[in-house]
């Protein structure tokens, strides 16, 4: 889950001050350095070593070699099982590997994954692993609508969020930006473009406001906050 197989810089939606959108299911798999092993490049500053958001998929007996997390990982689990030397990690797992941390992944099932490397503080420690059944879903107070938390320190925050068909989740204010992908179903931003995002879409947006979202289906995003500069340019 490291770079892709070159060793030139790439620059993918590398200013993160400007709002970046991706529809995951459209973009072609690469090949990674590991035979078995694709990805579909949501964002990337680097080249074998790089701040990444992507789609991984792993042919089922394949495996990467193992190697450490210098500026962390985290990963959800989108279909098939996981593993490494720590565990197996089924569809709707959440891990969080913070940096210094190694390990040795494969699938023997086969497995794909929406990952996101090297965008911790190097002091952070927190490692989170969570499964779909210890799950706590809370509702929100707006009905239709209903969140669990994955991670939340240090003003960052990880969440699942259900949202019913034809609710509306109103505009939102927070410092420090607002990225969303669509586990499943289909969901409208509600701004000047009016963008549909469906099933692997991804969108980042840095600043504090963040446009209301309607749900065209029954939907399931994985939304992560606070991370991103505070004024975009």
């Amino acid at each position: 889950m490291s770079a892709p197989g070159t060793q030139s810089a790439l620059m993918l939606h590398a200013d993160r001050a400007l709002p970046a959108l991706v529809h995951g299911k459209q973009l072609p798999w690469l090949a990674s350095p590991e035979s078995g092993v694709e990805r579909r490049l949501l964002e990337r500053i680097g080249g074998e070593v790089a701040l990444a958001s992507s789609i991984v998929r792993y042919q089922p007996g394949s495996q990467f070699a193992s190697h450490t997390h210098d500026l962390g990982e985290e990963f959800f689990v989108l279909d098939g099982t996981l593993s490494d030397e720590h565990g197996n990690y089924p569809a709707g797992s959440y891990v969080r590997n913070p940096p210094g941390t190694s390990h040795a992944p494969f699938s023997e099932s086969g497995c794909v994954i929406f990952v996101k490397l090297r965008q911790m503080r190097a002091d952070d420690n927190l490692q989170v692993r969570s499964s779909a059944h210890e799950r706590g879903w809370r509702a929100t107070g707006l009905h239709g609508h209903e969140r669990a938390t994955l991670h939340n320190a240090d003003g960052v925050s990880v969440t699942l969020e259900r949202v019913v068909a034809g609710t509306m989740v109103p505009a939102r204010t927070h410092s420090g930006g607002e990225e969303i992908f669509v586990i499943a179903g289909s969901v409208k931003i509600i701004d000047a473009d009016r963008v549909v995002l469906d099933a692997w879409s991804w969108s980042r947006r840095a600043g504090a406001q963040h446009a209301a979202l309607a749900a065209l289906t029954d939907v399931v995003l994985w939304i992560k906050r606070g991370h991103l500069p505070v004024e975009p340019r």
